[in-house]
């Protein structure tokens, strides 16, 4: 079977759905599978194009997987109309570019627009095509309040749309199903669900106090860490002023915010002289897993009103470290109900500082309470979160699509 993956995000980016990408062809590779890929130049979380990514294209071999990169504008701020454009420039791209006559094509969303110039030649040209879906566009003009609700529901067509011109769609949780269905018209057997799962590798000679000095953690610390993305939907001064709380209360919680994003010049401005907040710099593989490791609890945040637009992908992540999770989102939200599927940890009220700074001292005041939820989200990684697990179904997926023939 001949795969083309096109997407515009792929490795060395650290985060957002790029590792997901990157795992699936490498997997699919080892698997037999004839793969190549289409994707843009990194520029993600920084949006900005990483050094020594040079000229309009540029070809790699990357863990023996063909990469094929076509340069797109890139936003200095990734407002709608900026995104739109980067989309739409890199989708024209991918339909100028030679595909090696391959069997099914797996478009990978975000980005939605530029996914709908491949399944637009691909249906052109009669090969089957699959489309990855990792977040819901409309969902998230919708929860963040993007645009006004005229251009949301405009929004709600064209995706819906898009997706119906593929031949099959793979979401990552059951809400993604349902919302598809319910909301979009997608057809029911046209959809699958495939769960993301952890691509952090966690070795085991790991020294938990020596990684904590140097990251400047006093023993006394008790280390609430966002590990990610620091965009707009992450809503992440909630940390600030919970790092602000904290300190006001004498509290030995300390939030640390590590990695990178567009917000988080603004963030650094909003925490300034709190001792209580650390900001730390995106860290290579080993690095990033031992901080994570040597955190007394990790967190997710959401800004109010997001509900259905996205599942954080850092869970999967978090999860496999054994570590508890304290959520700050929406009663019945997509990430709460992953929480709750997984017992991995609690509840906070998104926006609210001081609900947060409540939660986690509730985990610090009872340590039998976090071992337990620390374990349940390990074994919930273990069975449902398994990377050969997922990359298998892949596989399956998109070798029943490569079998389909078009009937027109």
């Amino acid at each position: 079977m001949k795969t083309l993956i096109v997407g515009l995000n792929y490795a060395p980016e650290p985060s957002g759905n790029a590792p997901y990408t990157t795992k699936l062809a490498q997997g699919l590779a080892a698997r037999g599978v004839t793969v190549n890929v289409l994707t843009g130049y990194p520029h993600y979380p920084q949006w900005k194009i990483a050094d020594g990514y040079k000229g309009l294209s540029m070809e790699e071999n990357l863990e023996a997987v063909p990469v094929k990169r076509l340069r797109s504008t890139v936003p200095r701020r990734p407002n709608g109309i900026g995104r739109f454009i980067m989309e739409v420039t890199f989708g024209a791209r991918t339909v100028l570019e030679r595909w090696h006559r391959p069997d099914v094509v797996l478009v990978v969303s975000p980005a939605l627009f530029s996914a709908a110039f491949a399944i637009l030649r691909a249906r052109i040209f009669r090969v089957p095509v699959g489309i990855w879906v990792q977040d819901l566009y409309s969902k998230g003009m919708e929860e963040t309040s993007a645009a006004p609700s005229p251009l949301a529901s405009v929004m709600k067509r064209i995706e819906s749309a898009i997706l119906k011109a593929a031949d099959g769609v793979s979401v990552i949780h059951e809400r993604f199903r349902d919302h598809l269905v319910d909301e979009l018209g997608v057809p029911a057997d046209r959809v699958r669900v495939i769960r993301n799962w952890t691509h952090v590798r966690h070795h085991h000679s790991f020294d938990r106090s020596a990684a904590r000095d140097r990251l400047g953690w006093a023993p006394t610390d008790f280390v609430a860490l966002h590990a990610g993305n620091m965009g707009v939907k992450q809503g992440l001064e909630n940390l600030v002023a919970a790092a602000g709380v904290a300190e006001r209360g004498g509290s030995d919680v300390r939030f640390v915010l590590l990695g990178n994003g567009n917000q988080r010049r603004f963030l650094e401005s909003e925490g300034y002289g709190v001792d209580r907040l650390q900001f730390l710099e995106p860290l290579p593989d080993r690095a990033y897993s031992e901080a994570l490791r040597s955190a007394d609890v990790l967190i997710v945040n959401e800004r109010p009103g997001v509900r259905e637009m996205s599942v954080p992908s850092k869970l999967t992540s978090y999860f496999v470290t054994g570590l508890p999770v304290v959520a700050a989102t929406e009663a019945g939200s997509a990430t709460s109900h992953e929480l709750s599927a997984a017992g991995a940890g609690v509840r906070a009220e998104p926006g609210t500082p001081e609900d947060l700074v409540a939660a986690i001292e509730l985990l610090r005041e009872d340590p039998g309470s976090a071992r337990e939820f620390g374990a349940a989200g390990q074994q919930y990684s273990e069975k449902v979160l398994s990377e050969k697990v997922a990359v298998d179904n892949y596989a399956a997926w998109l070798s029943d699509l490569a079998s389909r023939k078009r009937s027109h």
